[in-house]
C-alpha cells in the first residue's frame, strides 16, 4: 500500500532514468537525440516569438487603454437583466486573449466580490467554460506562417460566446 501512495512521486525519476537506460539498451545516443530535439525547439520558439509578442502587446493595449472597460460598460445595461455584471463581461472578453490576464482579473473579482457569492461563482465558471482561443490561434497559425485564419477565428469567437452563455445558464440553474 505504501508503494501505491508514493508511486506519483517515483514516476518522474523513473522516466528520467528509464528513458536513457532504454536508449542505451537499444544502442541509441540519447544525448545527441536530446540536443537535436532542443535545437528543433529553439527553431520553433524563433518562429512563434513574433506572434506571441504581438498578442501580448495587443492584450496589454486593450487592457491598459480602457477599451475593455468601455465595451463592458456599454453592454452592461443589456446584460444586467441576465444578472451579469460588467466585470463578467470584461472577463469573458479577456479570456480568449490572455489566460494569465484573465486569471489575474478573476482573482480581483473574487477578492472584491468573494468566491462564495453568485458573482464569484459565475466568474469562476466563465473562466473555466472558455479558452484562450485567440491566443492559441495566433500562436499556432503564426508558427506555421498561415496567412488566413478567418474561419478559425470566427469559430473560436462563437465557441467562447457559447461557453459564456452556458456559464450564465448553468450558474443560474445551479446557484440560484
Amino acid at each position: 500500500m505504501r508503494l501505491v501512495s508514493s508511486l506519483p512521486y517515483l514516476l518522474v525519476p523513473l522516466f528520467l532514468l528509464g528513458i536513457p537506460a532504454y536508449g542505451a539498451l537499444k544502442g541509441i545516443d540519447v544525448y545527441a537525440c536530446f540536443i537535436e530535439g532542443a535545437s528543433d525547439g529553439l527553431k520553433v520558439v524563433t518562429r512563434i516569438a513574433p506572434a506571441m509578442i504581438a498578442m501580448f502587446l495587443a492584450v496589454g493595449l486593450l487592457r491598459d487603454s480602457g477599451a475593455l472597460d468601455i465595451l463592458a460598460h456599454a453592454v452592461g445595461p443589456a446584460t444586467a437583466k441576465l444578472g451579469v455584471r460588467p466585470d463578467h463581461i470584461m472577463l469573458a472578453l479577456l479570456r480568449p486573449l490572455s489566460g494569465s490576464g484573465s486569471l489575474g482579473f478573476l482573482a480581483s473579482i473574487l477578492k472584491e466580490l468573494g468566491p462564495d457569492t453568485f458573482d464569484g461563482k459565475l466568474a469562476s465558471v466563465i473562466q473555466g467554460a472558455s479558452d484562450t482561443s485567440l491566443y492559441v490561434l495566433a500562436l499556432y497559425f503564426g508558427s506555421v506562417n498561415a496567412s488566413s485564419m478567418r474561419h478559425s477565428a470566427i469559430a473560436a469567437f462563437m465557441a467562447n460566446m457559447v461557453g459564456f452563455a452556458a456559464a450564465i445558464l448553468a450558474c443560474r440553474i445551479i446557484f440560484r
